[in-house]
Parts: C-alpha cells; structure tokens; sequence
C-alpha cells in the first residue's frame, strides 16, 4: 500500500511536467490545464494497471501543516514591505473589509435567492461556503498577471489582498464553523466570534514579528554556514505556523481561550525574513533562495490543482443535483466580489490616501479574482458529521459545501483565468506607458548591438565563414537602426521621456554597484539598507513623474514600519542603529562609489550604442552634472569625518584590506576546489584554515 502512495504522488508529479509543457503549447494557463487533468485522471484509476494514481490524497494535515507554509512563505518571501505599506489602505480594506462584505453577501444574498427557489439552505452553510471562497488566490492570479503584463502597482495590489485575505478569510471560516457547531446565542455569541476574530489577527501579527525577528537573528547568527541558513528558512516557515496552532490551542487568559492565526503569523514572519532577514544570509544563498522557494512552491501547487482536478470528479454528492446550487452559488460570489470591489475603491480615492485607482483596474479586480488552494484546505478541514437544524437532504453539509465550492474554484479557472487576457485587452491594461514603449525599442537595439559585436568576436574565432559574417551583419544593423528609429518615433517631441530613461538607467548602475560593495563586505548591513532606502524612493519618483532629488543634501526618512523594525531591535536585541564615525565614513565612501560609478557609465554613452538612444544631450548633461554633484558632496562629508578623527582613515582603509583579501581568498579556494585542481580533504583543510584566521 505504501508503495501504491509514492508510485502515485511521483507519477502526479510527472503528469503535472507534462501538463506545464502542453500550456506553453496550447497557451493556456498551467492552472487550469492541471485540474482538467485531474478530473481525466478519475476513468484512468478504474483501469486496473493505473489504480495507483488515486492513492496519493490530499489529507487536511498534509494541506495545512506541509503546504500552506511553503505556498505562504514564497509569496510572501518576496514582497516589498515598503511597497506594501504605499498601498496598505488598498489591499487592508481589500483584504479584510471586502473579504467580511463578500462573506456577508454570499451568505445572506445566497440565503434568499435559495429560498426563492423553494430550497431551505440554513444561512451559516452559506455563510461558511462565503468565507471559504472569498478568498482570492495568488498562484493562479499572478502567474496570468505576469504573463500579460500587468501594472505593478496592481499586481501587488492583487498580491497584497490575495495573501492578507487568505488570513482574514480562514479566520472568518474558524468563526463561523464555531458558530455552526456550538450554536448561535444572540449577542453573547456575536460578541465572541468579532473577539475570537480581532485577536486571531491582531495576535497572529505580534506572534508573527516575535518569529520573524528571532530567526532573522539566528541567520545572521550562523551567517557563512550556507546549509543552516536554507535550514533556517524552512523552519520559520512550518515552525512558525505549527507552533501558532499548538499555542492557540492552550493559551488561555482570564478565563477566555484565545487563538492566533497561524497564517497571519507565518505571513508576517516570512515578509520579515524577506525584508530584513536576507540582508544577513551570505551572498550566496541569498541568490539562491527565491529559486528554492519558487520550486518548492511549484511543486506545491502542482500536486494541490491536479488533486483537485480528482476531488471533484470524485464529488459524494451528484452532479445532476448539485448543478443549479452550483451555477446559483457562482452568480452570489460574483456579484459580491463585485459588491466588495467598487464601493471600497471608490471611497479609497476619495478619501485620497492613496494613488487613485483607475475605474479599468475596478473592473479587472472585479473579474479577476481566481480561487485556489486555501479554499480546498478549509473544505477538508470541515469535519465529516458537521451539521445544523433543519437540515433535511440526502447529503451532508460538506458534501454541499465541498460541491458550491470546487464548482466556484471550477468555474474561475475555466472561465475567469481564460479570459483575464482579453479582458485586460478591452480595458486598455496591457497598454504600454511612454516610457515602456521608450525601454522597449531601446532593450532591442542594445540587444541588436550586443549581437553585431558577438559576430566580430565570431568571425576573429573562425565561427563564421566571411560570406556568414557579412550576412548576419547586415540582418542585424537593419535591425539595430530600425530598433534606435522607432525608439526616436516613441520619445517624440517629449522632453521628460529621454531624461526619465537615463535617470532609471543610473539608478540601475547605482543599485548594482551597491549589491557588489555589500556583498564584498564594504559596508554594513544597515548601511546597505539606508542607501537602498533612498534608491528606491528616488526611483518611485521616476515612476510618479515627480522629481529624482530634491537637493544633493537631501535627507531620504524611513517610512513608519523601518522605525518600529529598529526600535524592536533595539528593545530585544539591545542593538545601537547610530552610525559610529567608521560606519559613516563607509557609508559615505559607498555613496561616493556608486555616484563615481554613474559618472562613468554616463560619460561612455557618447561613444556606445546607448547614444543612438539617449542622444538628448542637455538631459545627459543636467543627469551628469548632478551626479558630479552628489559625488563631491559625499566627498566633502567623507573628509569631514576624517578630520574628526585623523585616526579614521588608516583604520578603516586597513579593515577593508583585510575583508577584501578575505574574499579574494576565499573565491581563489572555491575555484581551485571546483576545478578539481585540489581535492575535497585539501578544500576542507584549507576552508577551516581562512575560518581560522578571519576570527
């Protein structure tokens, strides 16, 4: 029998292969093309050759302690805090005012529209089935936003609501399964669930930060040690949540049990992680890191959608009864998806706390709202003998509830993600911006120029014959000069376009010059922060249209969030964030390095490809001129701090001798070791020998 399981999950593993690589044929989304799959893989089962393929199952524990975690983590690994609190009245309201006002409505909506029907469906059923498929799920929407080119700002809008209202509805659903199974007492029981519900939130946010912290802590603790920091990030993920669910169940106070989210608390721990914790893993495993995650998340998701695709084609309850309460159930949510978008996002814009948000961003969050995964775990969590009064149909609650909700789940990935494209299309979303439409013809002709001098290259190695060469040279310079032609036809008589391309073109240089200094371990890690800080404000600007910098003294603040990050630190950790003279004077030397390094870049665009492109020569001057600017502003303050301590300089320059032939020496080893020029006992030998003398 246990072999029948690992033939099973392993040959679903391999079908879910072959159903990624027929998507990018057909062009259809891999999410959707996986639970068709499954569905075809129930006749298949009844063969007696293939009778394995149904023995792998997607039990509640597997879904919820095993999954959940790793489908959490990766997407929240990677979101921008900073991003996040920018739109946070958005997504918050989103997320936790819209997922309560859909709930409501396909409870009570649905509640009336059955009974108009003549069927008696209890409202706390349809209350349950509304916070199971409120939920909105951020694989499916995602991958399908990606693909088609969707704003930034409204893909983490999506993302933000998709991974916060995942919290919000499984704690609306612990709610109202509560209420199913003890009753509903009036006020008394009103009182507890909005209690129950405010501290699994509020409860699960603190708990959160507490782990967050503690194994940002521990990473940086065990920095070098490249298994242990992978390790680490497993843990916080699956321990974070289990040791959630195992406090919520004995944490009582005064009498009253409390319960945390262990969703909420393994969302925030991981955008921790994410947001302060991989500025102290090694360079190495930081690189590496969203790769590991992302597939262990496609693995994830894989197995979870095409035992879907099983689960419904196996329903208990039958399709010809279940179809009218299906498509009845399908109409409620998309009505109170649509009652849960518009009111709040146009009282967003009013109130004005935000960038506004366009009416065709309104009608795409309105259709575009695909469920996933969180909704089949909440339907497998709901126990087999659930019931409630007046309940007179052959088939159990679940049965029902399991049926409305795979028909939804059905319905968003066959009909909805299907058509995400074209309805993106019709409203104008997938349109390219000026500057997109600049980037683009500009990417080409770098791309083109790039090519024309990996012919030289061929042709000086006797790759190409000269009738070859000539040939190639003359596709591709028709190409290049047609590229810079239609990138002049975009910029137009416009004068910000050129100026706002360079400006984020030096902001790239500034950023990658910057991850190189840190990762030689020039500087710290909270200077790292701070200049990272300020670049990514001063490229949002670009974004906005408002101006790079306001002056070259010029003060970038961190935002509410940063500051209560240090002053935690500073209470746990008892840590000092003030930069001492040695920091400051790193801090400013980095400062002067990236600016060095922009002036460079900017004075070889004369003679590169980059000046059929940026040939504004004022524009060029103005972004040259202020980056002289900035440099020798840095300068002055370097000297300053000199000065201040005459000491200063000697010290630090002999410290960063050091770190740096630390690393030279180091990446020497590496080589040698993968090379084979040395053997693993001597790599060994010779690795603990630098650790040694680094201490």
């Amino acid at each position: 029998m246990n072999l029948d399981v690992f033939l099973s999950l392993f040959s679903l593993m391999l079908i879910s292969l072959a159903v990624f690589l027929l998507s990018k044929k057909l062009k259809l989304p891999y999410t959707v093309l996986l639970v068709i799959a499954g569905s075809l893989l129930i006749p298949l089962s009844r063969l007696e050759f293939f009778s394995f393929i149904t023995s792998f199952e997607l039990t509640p524990e597997l879904l919820f302690f095993v999954f959940l975690p790793i489908l959490i983590f990766e997407s929240a690994y990677n979101m921008n805090i900073r991003n996040v609190t920018e739109n946070i009245y958005s997504i918050g309201s989103l997320a936790v005012v819209g997922l309560l006002i859909s709930t409501l409505f396909v409870g009570i909506g649905g509640f009336y529209a059955f009974e108009f029907l003549g069927v008696d469906i209890p409202m706390l059923v349809l209350l349950l089935f509304g916070a199971i498929i409120s939920a909105t799920d951020p694989v499916a929407v995602l991958a399908l936003f990606k693909e088609y080119g969707a704003p930034q700002r409204l893909t983490l809008i999506f993302e933000g609501e998709s991974l916060f209202n995942d919290a919000t509805g499984f704690a609306a659903f612990l709610v109202i399964l509560d209420l199913i199974t003890e009753g509903y007492h009036g006020f008394s029981s009103a009182g507890a669930a909005l209690f129950s519900f405010v501290t699994m939130l509020g409860g699960g946010i603190v708990f959160g930060l507490i782990m967050g912290f503690l194994f940002a802590k521990l990473i940086e603790t065990v920095k070098g040690n490249e298994h242990l920091e992978i390790t680490l990030t497993l843990l916080v993920a699956h321990f974070t949540f289990i040791l959630t669910e195992v406090i919520s169940e004995h944490l009582v106070i005064g009498g009253q049990e409390i319960r945390l989210s262990s969703i909420v608390a393994t969302l925030i721990a991981s955008m921790v992680i994410g947001n302060f914790g991989r500025y102290k893993m090694s360079p190495d495993v930081e690189e590496y890191m969203e790769k590991f995650w992302g597939y262990f998340a496609f693995v994830t998701n894989s197995l979870v959608f095409i035992l879907m695709g099983l689960l419904f084609a196996d329903l208990a309850i039958d399709l010809n009864i279940a179809l009218w309460p299906i498509l009845l159930c399908i109409v409620t949510v998309v009505i109170g998806r649509a009652i849960s978008v518009y009111p709040l996002m146009w009282l967003m814009n009013k109130l004005g706390r935000e960038r506004p948000i366009p009416r065709n961003w309104m009608h795409l969050m309105a259709w575009g709202s695909l469920r996933g995964s969180l909704a089949v775990i909440m339907v497998l969590l709901i126990p087999d003998d659930l019931t409630v009064p007046n309940w007179h149909f052959n088939f159990s609650v679940k049965d029902f509830v399991s049926a409305v909700t795979i028909g939804s789940i059905y319905f968003t990935l066959l009909v909805k993600a299907t058509t995400i494209g074209k309805v993106m299309h019709a409203l104008g979303i997938d349109a390219l911006t000026g500057m997109e439409q600049v980037g683009y013809h500009k990417s080409k002709a770098q791309i083109y120029d790039k090519t024309l001098h990996k012919l030289d290259v061929l042709l000086n190695d006797q790759q190409l014959t000269q009738k070859q060469y000539d040939r190639l040279k003359l596709r591709y310079e028709s190409l290049y000069q047609i590229a810079c032609l239609e990138c002049k036809n975009a910029i137009g008589e416009s004068d910000s376009l050129i100026e706002n391309m360079l400006r984020t073109y030096a902001l790239g240089i500034q950023k990658e010059e910057l991850k190189d200094i840190f990762q030689r371990g020039e500087i710290e890690e909270k200077t790292y922060k701070k200049i990272t800080n300020m670049l990514s404000i001063q490229t949002e600007r670009i974004k906005r249209g408002q101006q790079q910098v306001q002056s070259v003294n010029e003060h970038f603040p961190i935002d509410s969030l940063e500051r209560f990050v240090l002053l935690v630190s500073r209470l746990i950790f008892w840590r000092d964030h003030s930069f001492k003279d040695q920091e400051l004077y790193r801090y400013y030397r980095a400062l002067s390095k990236i600016s060095g390094k922009v002036v460079k870049e900017l004075n070889a665009v004369e003679g590169s490809s980059l000046s059929a492109v940026f040939d504004d020569k004022t524009a060029l001057e103005k972004l040259l001129n202020l980056y002289k600017s900035i440099q020798e502003n840095t300068h002055e303050k370097m000297l300053a701090v000199i000065h201040k301590n005459e000491e200063l300089l000697s010290q630090v320059n002999e410290a960063s001798a050091a770190q740096s032939l630390a690393v030279l020496q180091e990446d020497t080893l590496d080589k040698l070791h993968k090379n084979e020029i040395i053997t693993n006992k001597l790599y060994i030998m010779l690795r603990h020998e630098l650790e040694q003398k680094s201490h």
